[in-house]
């Protein structure tokens, strides 16, 4: 009796470790495990030699780029595919079967591969877009716990693909399975067709029911018992025509006075319906009229109950009407004790320019801008109308408490603090990307200001002091509204726009020449306190260089602490870039559009 239990245990193991694997329907990028997330070792076969489907795209486009990225030889994956050349450029979306060795690593299948990242990208965007959904983002992310705080350009990863083993190798089974990912507009019935095999098979071997619903990168095995051939003529599937109910004529009646009274009673009915509908309408705007009337006019006494306070105190402030219809959205609202405490009392250890503090509070660090009581009504309506990701975002206010002139406006503070201590600390980690990707979005934070708000706004205040990283190294402008009083950040840096100098003219190429620069600062490393410093520095890229070479002189301009970390292009575009932004005439400088055109080549 034991061992006929013993027997009918052991049958039931292996009919488990050898029964088809699971389909997975969840998103590409879901962080959670489900069965058929990764497929499991069977009982017998360990390694077998299989095939993936992979798509050409517009980055691996040919037999040579994708063979590459499997680590595959291209002499072994040309002559599978029916391509004449390895440097054949395939229609994007051409289907490439791709030879593979499927391991069974501790308990599951999986091609080890290594995937060194080439560009700013996630975790996501190499598992659903690099690896078209071969390799979740969760398992990636169990492969390469480093890679969730960010990925470098360098950096190594483990992709350990989808893939399965058959049971044996005798001929009448099945000898391959191939790992397909779904796209759009796929289906079961249609993968049967492409690789001649039966979609009975395909449900049985993936756990599937009948007709399934399938999902864009998700995976499915293919059981095929010959070396795997793909019908690239199977057309996509169309929509189902509709079907229409068939015409039923309608037999004409005798009876015609008869519909014609019928005809008469229900015009009537519908008239009377259409006229107590109007009567209904009209009470109902009156009543409404009524309505909005008794609450303007008791709107209007709580209005003029506050304008008629004359000491502000913490529980009560004297707000004007119009303060009041500046706040289009909602604020936090801070007392003076508070402004106080997180500030240590407005010292000058919290200051970080004039007039600007950095405050700690429970959840977070916070910038505090001191402002005239007159010109917060501006920034709060200037920041009613801005909603951008490269903006540091208004988070409250407070009104003074004795002395009711000045006020207080609460920030969010990025972590990395401002531009210019970044650059002066001259930090391993400010590496070329970072600094490229910070121009951008300084860039996109303008463009926005210049193009998307109404009406357009001019910073005027633009300088490497004004502008704040997060912890992630992205770029977010502060922008406290035109100030023009002591403490503006207009007086923090003396090379700014000739024109605003000479005759305090102001329009969109001011920012221009600030953003020109702070891309200076980006590329050197240097404080722009002194214009002449630049443009001697920069003579070199109008032909005024006489003793060495162009890329000497570039050299030489670059950051030292970035020693020979940098693509010596993008650094001789990025400083024609700003040579174009500082030109003393405002109209030959370039527009914030051209910039981000040139920027958007290099991130």
């Amino acid at each position: 009796m034991i061992c006929l239990c013993f027997f009918l245990l052991c049958l039931r193991f292996d009919l488990i470790c050898s029964s088809p694997q699971f389909y997975d329907q969840t998103l590409c990028d879901s962080d959670k495990n489900y069965p058929g997330t990764r497929y499991t070792c069977n009982s017998s076969r360990l390694s077998c030699q299989t095939f993936v489907v992979y798509r050409a795209n517009d980055e691996f486009a040919t037999i040579l780029s994708i063979s590459n990225l499997f680590k595959r030889d291209p002499s072994v994956v040309l002559p599978i595919n029916s391509v004449s050349s390895s440097n054949q450029i395939l229609e994007t979306g051409r289907e490439v079967l791709v030879p593979v060795t499927c391991s069974c690593t501790g308990q599951f299948f999986q091609i080890n591969m290594n995937y060194t990242v080439s560009q700013n990208i996630t975790l996501s965007a190499v598992s659903c877009e690099i690896f078209e959904g071969l390799v979740k983002y969760v398992t990636l992310a169990e492969e390469n716990p480093g890679g969730l705080k960010g990925l470098l350009v360098g950096t190594v990863l483990r992709v350990p693909l989808k893939c399965a083993c058959p049971e044996s190798d005798d001929e009448a089974s099945v000898k391959f399975l191939v790992t397909y990912p779904f796209i759009k507009r796929d289906n079961t019935k249609k993968l049967s067709e492409k690789f001649n095999v039966s979609v009975e098979e395909i449900w049985q071997e993936n756990h599937l029911q009948p007709s399934p619903t399938v999902y864009p990168y998700t995976t499915v095995l293919v059981p095929l018992k010959d070396k795997p051939f793909i019908n690239l003529s199977i057309p996509d599937s169309d929509p189902p025509m509709p079907q229409f109910l068939p015409t039923i004529p309608v037999a004409r009646t005798t009876k015609s006075s008869q519909i014609k009274n019928l005809y008469t009673v229900g015009s009537v009915l519908v008239f009377c319906l259409i006229l107590a509908i109007l009567v209904a309408c009209g009470l109902y705007i009156r009543t409404l009229k009524k309505f909005k009337n008794s609450n303007f006019h008791s709107s209007t006494r709580r209005i003029s109950s506050l304008n008629s306070c004359s000491t502000p105190t913490r529980s009560s402030t004297c707000l004007s009407p119009d303060l009041l219809i500046g706040i289009k959205y909602s604020l936090c609202t801070f007392t003076m004790e508070e402004i106080k405490i997180a500030t240590k009392n407005l010292s000058e250890s919290a200051k970080i320019i004039n007039g600007v503090y950095k405050g700690s509070r429970e959840n977070g660090e916070v910038m505090i801008k001191e402002m005239r009581f007159e010109d917060t009504k501006k920034a709060i309506d200037l920041h009613s109308k801005i909603n951008h990701v490269n903006i540091v975002k208004l988070h409250g206010v407070c009104y003074g408490e004795h002395d009711f002139s000045w006020s207080y406006l609460v920030f969010d503070y990025p972590l990395n603090g401002n531009l210019r201590d970044c650059l002066e600390t001259s930090s391993a980690a400010f590496h070329w990307q970072r600094r490229t990707q910070v121009a951008f979005d300084i860039a996109t934070g303008l463009h926005y200001l210049h193009y998307s708000v109404v009406p357009a706004y001019t910073h005027r205040n633009m300088n490497s002091k004004g502008i704040f990283l997060t912890s992630s190294w992205r770029a977010k402008i502060t922008v406290f509204g035109n100030v023009t009083e002591s403490g503006s950040l207009a007086c923090s840096t003396s090379w700014i726009a000739p024109e605003y100098i000479a005759n305090g003219l102001v329009s969109e190429k001011v920012d221009i020449f600030a953003y020109g620069v702070v891309l200076f600062e980006l590329i050197s490393g240097k404080d722009a306190m002194d214009g002449n410093f630049f443009k001697e520095s920069i003579s070199f890229l109008g032909g005024g260089g006489i003793e060495g070479g162009c890329f000497d002189q570039l050299r030489d301009l670059v950051d030292h602490c970035l020693k020979d970390d940098y693509s010596l292009a993008e650094a001789l575009c990025l400083a024609i870039l700003a040579r174009s932004c500082v030109e003393d005439d405002p109209m030959h400088r370039p527009s914030m559009d051209d910039v981000l055109k040139i920027l958007a080549r290099m991130v």
